[in-house]
């Protein structure tokens, strides 16, 4: 099977396709995968690690507003289909999958004039502006919310696979991940991700979480500050007097081994990215989702709507977010056994770990049927 895969931009994009990626050459031994990217976005340093060849084109996004550079856009995105059209050409792909971005908006039309089957994959319950124009042209939308197909018309093409994840996160216990970062099973752990680039609002709001949890010894802390604000945090730490490398709390900026630390966790606070999302539900944890409230289209609360709706997670909006706020829910819910218990089984349930399955067989279904 030869494949293409167009995404980019932001892991959340990049990671699925690799997932799909790996499934796809788990399956066929013959299988010959090609990534198109650009050399702007994260797939540039990803996919090379990953072990995959990398196609760049040279395309950008348009603007919400109208503007001059919109024109200097559309005549990249022209000149890119001229490259996309040689790419496919030269690769001869079975089939051409792209996972959102900007990027995969040329290379997925392009295939679908050339008579190349094509899947686009949307991985928010808010679809993005690329993959909602593409639906109208590919053969099938792949969603990991079910929300997301109340923005598509093409009812007849979706199928809800859920998101593609890592493998390692479905193989890890939770002595496995609390051995790992030296955490007491007999207690539980509060599991604090603000995203790779860190969140400032929820960084300061963590720090009363974090005095109750060193002096009552109640609950256990894994706080992971963010690379770019982890300088700052620890400040913050030191100027209330708070010990940062404990039994009971530890500070990282970053955690590289994060399949450890989510199935350590009893619980989670987190922004609502939709691979963030994914690794929640199908590790079946109970979380509390603080929408980032910059993101396009407001596409994060509508992750995190997602799953308040079903009863697995409590959404806090940033601008009503603070230290006393964030220590009563979270109180609120190690008190309750039973609401925490309810939280999972219903995480759980919205999880897709046979998301990568899924795909290969709608891909399949595609090609063979």
């Amino acid at each position: 099977m030869r494949v293409i895969l167009a995404g980019g931009g932001t892991g959340g994009h990049i990671y699925p396709a690799i997932a799909i990626a790996k499934g796809i050459e788990e399956k066929y031994e013959d299988a010959n995968i090609l990534f198109v990217g650009t050399d702007k976005g994260m797939e540039r340093t990803i996919v090379p690690h990953e072990g995959y060849p990398l196609r760049k084109i040279k395309v950008r996004g348009f603007t919400r507003k109208p503007s001059f550079d919109n024109l200097i856009a559309l005549k990249e995105s022209l000149l890119s289909m001229i490259e996309c059209l040689k790419i496919i050409k030269e690769f001869k792909p079975d089939v051409v999958i792209g996972t959102g971005g900007y990027v995969c908006g040329t290379m997925l039309l392009t295939a679908t004039l050339s008579g190349i089957p094509t899947l686009i994959h949307e991985q928010n319950a808010f679809p993005g502006i690329t993959n909602r124009i593409l639906s109208r042209f590919v053969d099938r939308i792949a969603l990991t919310f079910p929300e997301a197909s109340d923005y598509f018309r093409n009812k007849d093409k979706i199928v809800v696979t859920g998101n593609p994840l890592r493998k390692e996160f479905k193989k890890v216990t939770k002595e496995q991940g609390m051995k790992a970062f030296d955490f007491d099973i007999n207690y539980p752990l509060l599991l604090v991700v603000g995203g790779s680039r860190g969140a400032k609002k929820i960084n300061e709001s963590c720090m009363l979480l974090a005095e109750e949890c060193v002096k009552k010894r109640e609950f256990q802390m894994l706080h992971m500050t963010g690379e770019s604000q982890y300088e700052q945090v620890m400040e913050l730490y030191k100027q209330r007097n708070i010990p940062t490398d404990t039994r009971f709390l530890k500070v990282m900026p970053y955690i590289h081994n994060a399949p450890y630390a989510y199935a350590a966790a009893d619980l989670l606070i987190s922004r609502c990215g939709a691979g963030l999302i994914s690794e929640i539900t199908v590790l079946g944890k109970p979380s509390i989702l603080i929408p980032y409230p910059y993101a396009t289209d407001n596409h994060q609360e509508y992750n995190a709507r997602a799953l308040e709706k079903s009863n697995a997670a409590i959404v806090i909006l940033e601008s009503e977010l603070d230290e006393h706020v964030l220590l009563q829910k979270v109180k609120y819910l190690f008190c309750n056994k039973d609401k925490m218990k309810e939280m999972a089984n219903n995480s759980k349930k919205l999880g897709k770990p046979d998301a990568t399955l899924s795909i290969i067989n709608t891909i399949e279904e595609l090609l063979y049927s």
